[in-house]
């Protein structure tokens, strides 16, 4: 019996020092709008809401300007990307760089710009902006050719509004509830999502916290993606006839006229 209280004394103890250290530690807690979205023949976008709260510690609420981060990203999948070159007034695909593990979606919400929160360090280890996306190259790659890759990959997905940093774009309010608003193209692809909130506190992270988001096609959009994903070899054959049929009828319709 007075080992079984031992132990149990020395359980309560762990507890009670793990409660006192995070007790100092700020805490978020964060939702969004909806967790899934559905994408159907009409999809044209969607704007999702993110959102929650601050605890802070007894005397510690307005100790230094708490700042918010919101990274939105996802799917990630394995890319290649090419460059293109002029050759005798034709373009051809030049060179290439593979990359493992890019988002095909990536947004970074802020309560200020990025670079007035965290120094380049923090930026890089958290992925804090499109200037600290951080991309898995598949092999060995030079950094110059690495660096040229990368940027032509984010300039890309850029000006398809896939990338894009939203500074200024999160609201906080007494320095506790915080909200963002990120628009989704209707390019968004589908798969799943996470989107990280990240309190930041006199240059340094303080809490982080994930939710998961799913973005899936219904319907009949739903059903030729998993077509084509699942049984290439029957879609392949479906466009094929489909393409008969239509040309087929184009030309009976021409006959006619």
């Amino acid at each position: 019996m007075t080992g079984l209280r031992s132990k149990c004394s020395k359980v309560l103890g762990c507890l009670a020092i793990l409660f006192l250290a995070t007790a100092n530690t700020p805490v978020l807690v964060p939702d969004v709008s909806q967790d899934k979205i559905s994408i159907q023949g009409d999809f044209n976008g969607a704007q999702l809401l993110l959102f929650g709260a601050i605890t802070y510690p007894p005397g510690t609420r307005n100790r230094e300007r708490a700042d918010i981060v919101v990274v939105l990203k996802g799917p990630t999948e394995s890319i290649v990307v090419r460059e293109k070159q002029q050759v005798a007034g034709i373009w051809i695909n030049a060179a290439s760089s593979e990359f493992r593990s890019a988002p095909g979606y990536y947004a970074v919400a802020s309560s200020r710009p990025v670079e007035e929160i965290v120094d380049d360090k923090t930026a890089d280890i958290y992925e804090l902006g499109l200037d600290h996306l951080q991309l898995s190259p598949a092999g060995a790659i030079d950094s110059q050719e690495l660096a040229r890759f990368t940027n032509g990959l984010v300039d890309l997905n850029s000006r398809g509004r896939l990338y894009k940093n939203l500074p200024n774009s999160v609201e906080i309010t007494d320095s506790v509830l915080y909200q963002a608003r990120i628009n989704l193209p209707a390019s968004v692809p589908v798969g799943e999502y996470s989107a990280e909130t990240f309190l930041i506190i006199d240059g340094r992270v303080e809490a982080a916290e994930i939710k998961e988001i799913t973005i899936e096609k219904i319907g009949m959009g739903r059903f030729i993606t998993n077509l084509s994903q699942e049984n290439g070899f029957i879609y392949g054959l479906m466009a094929v006839l489909i393409s008969i049929i239509f040309g087929w009828g184009a030309g009976y319709l021409f006959r006619k006229m």
